[in-house]
């Protein structure tokens, strides 16, 4: 027997093999069955990851067609729709805005002003992550989080170490800071933080934290290189040092949890911050066309209160298992402040002034924002509505500013061109003839370069909801998601808010072991259907558990920013489960709970619209 496993082919090459075959009988039953086939085997795929994710996600360009469900040509497009381009846009944006470190920048200055105290920091951290990571990935906000909250802990630690000290006899060589290896605090040294890749993509990403790698990798969906934290400085400290005490350790503990699910729910606040949320607005502008319901601006306004609401519970949430009521008194005073504060700032003047180039991603970032606010508001007349009245027939989504502003950080320079002129070049340049880059090439370099956005877009993720949105259109057109649809109109007998928390509950336990983007894709076509033919509004049904998909707080492979602060913290994962566990249940209800408050206001879900009713007759015609 101990001879077996030497004989038995890798686990996934078995699950590779033999779930289609094992499958195989439903391919001969109908064109439903034959979709639900390759979606089954998807589904399947992506949660043991028997294959990577995005390769998974390719299945759909050759399964579809050669079962005779969809034309080659047709799932091709898909792979590059307009949601898609929008999002693209979105990361590259995204991109220069850590090339240029302004979300260094943004992150110290928040953090300096919300005040040092412990209470007062971890709102800090929470905001600050949050707001980030609305825009920018939510591994890469979290690598960035991760050494300036282990820096702020250092300092916290230091006088309770004192304290202890002072009450013993002896002072305990073993613990004492000046006995310690004294390593640069992150950004002196790029090699302190690694997130080691394991083959996991969106929710199923585990990664490990090293002190001794000379590397920095991390990805959100896909592989995107991490900048840690620059501080040219001297001031050092120790990276990832114990917590002296188990007061500490609580401390260290709450504050990397607050981080990490600050960086999950900083996604649902805006449109582009995660998968799921472009899966959604997909399905609704591909089944109900012209209705414009979902879009940044709605999005924006109905997500960010929930977002806050959230984070809000968190912050409450692990106070009372961490700290309790009173003792977050013992680690904070004056001097203690004073010092965090003071580290700060240092960091923080390290960083200089505001230059030229953060300006112009600044600049063209917030352009962006009104750009996709203002396009089609709804309460007044946007400027895509006014394009439209001169080019009738021509519709201008999302991905049309965002590219626009794309074009522009590849062409203004990163310095002006008149004081760029005395720039001297490095010695050596990889792969580059010196003179072949003398005179104006010299002189102009772009706020965004493509070799940083080659290098750090998540090429993945493209791929990953270009196989969410081939499999949606095939559920539409083969009329799988409706036979599904009507088979769970039984759920009909129950209140519609008891229906909307079972499946977000139900969404936000399976995304703990699944990727969030290929989960939503395969519920938002079948909670569609469910919503029309039980004539609820589709927004009602789909909008919670859609959000629901980045509530993965309880394992540390559920999410990267999990396994990042898992490791950094050298948590126990009973710890991330308990708190997760609650944290999961508690989003879940502000879910519903916001459905039906906000939204019931917002977009009228006391109704079924008219539109949907069209899409409903249709379906039974």
């Amino acid at each position: 027997m101990f001879l077996m496993p030497h004989f038995l082919p890798p686990w996934r090459l078995l699950v590779v093999v033999l779930t289609p075959l094992l499958l195989l009988p439903l391919a001969l039953i109908s064109i439903e069955a034959r979709c639900g086939y390759v979606i089954l085997v998807m589904a399947i795929y992506w949660m043991t990851e028997a294959l990577p994710i995005p390769v998974t996600a390719l299945i759909p360009v050759f399964a579809f067609p050669l079962l005779g469900i969809l034309s080659t040509g047709e799932i091709c497009l898909v792979y590059m729709k307009e949601t898609n381009m929008m999002f693209l846009g979105g990361l590259t944006v995204a991109i220069a805005v850590e090339h240029c470190n302004l979300h260094k920048r943004v992150a110290l200055f928040v953090i300096l002003r919300v005040g040092q105290s412990p209470r007062r920091l971890m709102t800090g951290f929470m905001v600050t992550t949050m707001f980030l990571s609305m825009w920018i990935s939510n591994t890469a906000t979290t690598a960035m989080m991760v050494p300036i909250v282990d820096a702020i802990l250092q300092e916290l630690y230091k006088t309770r170490k004192i304290g202890t000290a002072a009450r013993q006899t002896e002072e305990d060589p073993r613990i004492s800071p000046h006995k310690q290896s004294r390593d640069p605090i992150a950004g002196s040294d790029p090699s302190q933080l690694s997130y080691a890749q394991s083959e996991k993509y969106g929710n199923g990403s585990s990664y490990s934290v090293s002190s001794k790698s000379s590397s920095t990798t991390y990805e959100d969906v896909a592989k995107r290189p991490a900048d840690d934290v620059q501080d040219d400085t001297s001031d050092e400290t120790v990276l990832f040092a114990p917590p002296p005490d188990e007061l500490c350790a609580r401390l260290r503990d709450m504050c990397y949890l607050a981080t990490a699910y600050s960086a999950n729910l900083g996604g649902t606040g805006a449109i582009t911050g995660t998968g799921p949320n472009l899966v959604l607005k997909s399905v609704m502008d591909r089944s109900f066309p012209g209705t414009n319901v979902v879009n940044f601006a709605t999005w924006l306004a109905y997500n960010v209160p929930g977002m806050l609401l959230c984070g809000a519970c968190a912050w409450i949430w692990l106070h009372i298992l961490f700290l309790g009521c009173r003792r977050e008194v013992l680690l904070s005073n004056k001097d203690r402040e004073a010092e965090v504060k003071s580290m700060l700032k240092k960091k923080y003047r390290a960083l200089g002034r505001v230059n030229f180039h953060e300006a112009v991603v600044l600049t063209l970032f917030i352009s962006l924002v009104l750009l996709w606010l203002f396009r089609a508001p709804g309460f007044m007349t946007g400027w895509g509505d006014l394009f439209e009245r001169f080019f009738p027939g021509i519709e201008i989504d999302d991905a049309t500013p965002v590219m626009m502003i794309v074009l522009l950080l590849f062409i203004i320079p990163r310095k002006p061109w008149w004081r760029s002129t005395n720039r001297q070049l490095p010695d050596e340049l990889p792969g580059v003839d010196r003179q072949a880059v003398e005179g104006d090439e010299r002189r102009y370099e772009r706020c965004l370069t493509w070799e940083a956005v080659r290098d750090k877009l998540p090429w993945g993720i493209v791929l990953l909801l270009g196989g969410g949105f081939a499999m949606a259109k095939a559920a539409d057109e083969s009329n799988m998601s409706r036979v599904i649809g009507d088979q769970m109109r039984a759920l009909s007998i129950m209140p519609k808010e008891a229906i909307v928390f079972i499946i977000t509950l139900v969404t936000a336990m399976l995304t703990e072991a699944a990727s969030n983007t290929a989960t939503a894709s395969i519920l938002m076509p079948v909670l569609k259907e469910l919503s029309v033919s039980i004539h609820v509004h589709p927004v009602y049904m789909m909008m919670p558990p859609a959000i629901s998909c980045s509530y993965a707080f309880m394992l540390p492979v559920a999410t990267p920013p999990n396994a990042i602060v898992f490791g950094a913290a050298n948590m126990k994962a009973v710890t991330m489960l308990k708190a997760g566990l609650v944290m999961n249940v508690i989003c879940v209800l502000v879910a519903t709970f916001m459905i039906n408050t906000l939204g019931v206001v917002m977009f009228d879900l006391n109704h079924f619209p008219d539109w949907a009713s069209a899409n409903a007759t249709n379906f039974t015609q």
